[in-house]
């Protein structure tokens, strides 16, 4: 038979009742002294040994559990971890540990991931938009910029359409860096139509290309932080602007990062990004409609969900200067690469 659990809960119940006991038994006695019934001290000074005894005690069965399990809540309240919320060596009564059971339940790994691998068709399908609706409008109106002889229309038709495909379609986990690469581009390509030559970008390897563009990464991560790039960084910057995607490995991990020559961050919206960023959130699906397609957040909750807590995103800025936002993952070219 199982040892039967032990609540925070009754022990404070026990020391309450043991400590009532005890200072009743105290008022008892010194009456008792006072009295002169009573002639030698040593009772109590035996309950004043009792009662170091007792709050010793109190102090490892019950502050000692309290303070653990109130360091579990603080990790729990700051996103550290999903694990639990109590102690589960010396849980706060039978209704918490019930409590921790169904959040396990309901933070389980496989469903939050079930529905950040499905936030770009949250999205783009939010105002119940067909996907397959969406295409052929989009090739509908290629079709009459061709005919009408407006090339340029028809070709960010193209594109958008392509861009739209891309997002919505076959929405898996990971997909090669070539397709993301290729994604990025295209979209970057629909944002030269409205900013012309203001504008560009550059791909560097570091590394052996063809092989490198072979490695698995998380779909949809590199144009949402493209975008912030441009949409925070860029726009606001007078005269021309670049942004630079470097590719590197070391031996167990991909880096890329994005840069660019922007406006750059003021010290506090870069803090609070950081702090964003070093913590997990629960809003998986959320679009930001201050930073415009998927928040990076986002892209960082998903990276540490699919691979663990040692990857995802850095940020660095300097106002004048511009920012850089370092990606890690794990160098893989398998499907299944979870940490």
């Amino acid at each position: 038979m199982g040892k039967k659990k032990q609540y925070l809960e009754t022990r404070l119940l026990s020391f309450v009742l043991a400590l009532t006991v005890l200072f009743a038994s105290s008022l008892v006695l010194a009456f008792l002294y006072l009295q002169r019934r009573i002639q030698s001290p040593l009772s109590l000074l035996f309950v004043l040994l009792l009662s170091v005894v007792l709050f010793v005690a109190a102090y490892y069965r019950i502050y000692v559990p309290y303070s653990r399990t109130r360091h579990i809540m603080q990790l729990f309240a700051t996103g550290y971890t999903f694990q639990a919320i109590v102690d589960e060596k010396v849980p706060l009564n039978k209704e918490m540990v019930e409590l921790n059971k169904m959040l396990k339940t309901l933070l389980n790994t496989d469903q939050i991931m079930n529905a950040s691998k499905r936030q770009a068709q949250f999205l783009a399908l939010q105002n119940q938009i067909n996907p397959h609706f969406l295409y052929n409008t989009l090739e509908g109106i290629r079709s009459e910029a061709l005919l009408a002889g407006l090339d340029t229309v028809a070709t960010m038709t193209e594109a958008l359409s392509t861009f739209f495909r891309y997002t919505i379609s076959n929405v898996e986990n990971l997909v090669s860096l070539q397709q993301e690469l290729e994604n990025t581009r295209n979209y970057f390509f629909i944002q030269q139509f409205r900013f012309g030559n203001r504008i560009k970008l550059n791909i560097l390897f570091e590394d052996d290309e063809e092989e490198v563009l072979q490695y698995k990464i998380p779909k949809l991560t590199l144009q949402p932080i493209v975008e912030n790039c441009i949409v925070h960084g860029l726009e606001c910057k007078v005269g021309e602007g670049n942004l630079l995607i470097r590719i590197e490995t070391s031996q167990s991990r991909l880096f890329l990062t994005v840069s660019d020559d922007g406006v750059g961050m003021q010290d506090d919206v870069l803090k609070q990004m950081q702090q964003s960023l070093s913590t997990r959130s629960f809003e998986y699906v959320k679009r930001d409609e201050h930073q415009g397609g998927i928040a990076l957040v986002n892209v960082n909750n998903r990276i540490k969900l699919l691979f663990g807590e040692q990857y995802g995103l850095t940020v660095t800025s300097h106002v004048g200067v511009g920012t850089d936002v370092m990606i890690s993952l794990p160098r893989s070219k398998d499907e299944d690469t979870k940490g």
